[in-house]
């Protein structure tokens, strides 16, 4: 699953991800080698601890962090909020937390794009496009395989901030046909 839904109303849409199943999957895999190294070896407790704690920072590095998206229209503000554990342990102050806050009238589409994923193929994540031209993805990784996920949850969001909507007929008449003119000045020789 790419992101779960904590809370859906008209003002606000909160959604929440957490490491997958194939992260802690990593965490315990490399966890369990660490402890079985320090197990079986004939090694003094130094070294037996040094294996064990090695292996326990490889595997929290390779966890995948908690993401959060709050789309407030109340506020007239983005959230995107991320916890990862491994920076928190490293640090151990709020080095953990990060947090992106974006006016909503900035952003101008909701897309789903394809990452290529080293050694396990495609991931598909959620961008949001800004008007200014920037663009930031709503989690830092992607999910593989499942595309209608990822596709709904761009859907929802694009209803949400309802940039679905044709825009209002704007009067152009007012406008100058010719900003820029084409004629161009007599030469002198």
């Amino acid at each position: 699953m790419y992101m779960i839904v904590e809370n859906h109303s008209k003002s606000v849409l909160h959604l929440k991800r957490s490491p997958s199943i194939r992260s802690w999957s990593l965490l315990v895999g490399i966890s369990s080698v660490g402890l079985a190294a320090a197990y079986y070896s004939e090694d003094s407790l130094g070294w037996k601890l040094f294996y064990l704690a090695g292996c326990c920072f490889v595997a929290v590095q390779n966890l995948e962090e908690w993401e959060e998206a709050i789309f407030d229209k109340g506020a007239g503000k983005i959230f995107l909020k991320t916890f990862n554990l491994y920076k928190k342990l490293l640090t151990l102050s709020k080095a953990g937390h990060e947090q992106v806050v974006v006016p909503l009238d900035e952003i101008r589409a909701v897309n789903v794009e394809e990452e290529k994923v080293r050694y396990f193929g495609k991931g598909y994540l959620v961008v949001l496009r800004f008007g200014t031209g920037f663009s930031h993805p709503l989690t830092q990784n992607a999910v593989m395989g499942c595309r209608s996920d990822v596709d709904a949850l761009a859907k929802l969001i694009t209803n949400f901030l309802e940039l679905n909507k044709v825009p209002a007929y704007q009067n152009f008449e007012d406008s100058s046909e010719s900003d820029a003119t084409d004629e161009e000045e007599p030469k002198e020789k």
